[in-house]
């Protein structure tokens, strides 16, 4: 019983030496390229980097945030430069398939049923299906879009300088309220000093 007390410790220790480790496989996996999903599947191999110690697809995302936050080396800027070509890559793709919902979208569609045309009078009767399906396409493809745009945003910093600058804005407008409160309140105290001091001669006459 005496040893117990101090027994967990060495444990906890060589449990988190373990995972700063697995991180760092992890992180420079990722550099090479290989998305969470590869090194979870890489990890289970007893031949590969962790020795068949398997790490979750959610346990690398959150190790490869808790590696890039613990580095301050050229390897976080790599990291980020990696994250950037994806999105970018992502974003070129969805201009791909933009354009080919736009085709299909431009397209005049006819009704068939089990091969032979739908007639409406003399005209074929026009199929409205494929249209709809790529206009809800397009709208899918704008917010995948939009929240790429706002990941590279923010990967790249640049949605700081919008709330800083929101936030001196804020405080600089209190400071001219708070000034400007304080001026009335001084005149008027003026003002009620200089009555007192114009009664006080009128009543000494």
């Amino acid at each position: 019983m005496a040893g117990r007390p101090g027994g967990p410790a060495p444990y906890a220790r060589a449990s988190r030496a373990e995972r700063a480790e697995r991180a760092a496989i992890v992180f420079d996996l990722t550099l090479q390229g290989l998305t969470a999903r590869q090194i979870d599947e890489l990890s289970r191999d007893p031949q590969g980097p962790t020795g068949g110690r398997r790490i979750s697809t959610t346990t690398v995302k959150e190790m490869i945030h808790q590696e890039a936050a613990r580095r301050v080396d050229p390897k976080v800027d790599a990291w980020r430069a990696v994250q950037v070509i994806r999105l970018e890559a992502a974003l070129a793709r969805l201009d791909g398939l933009e354009a080919a919902a736009v085709k299909v979208l431009e397209r005049e569609h006819i009704t068939v049923n089990n091969g032979r045309i739908i007639m409406r009078g003399t005209e074929p009767l026009l199929d409205d299906g494929p249209v709809l399906a790529a206009v809800d396409r397009l709208v899918k493809i704008e917010d995948a879009r939009v929240r790429n745009g706002e990941a590279l945003r923010r990967i790249l910093g640049l949605d700081m300088p919008v709330k800083v600058d929101a936030t001196v804005h804020e405080v600089s407008q209190q400071d001219v309220e708070l000034q400007q409160m304080l001026s009335e309140a001084k005149a008027k105290m003026h003002t009620e000093e200089q009555q007192i001091l114009d009664g006080g001669e009128n009543g000494a006459d």
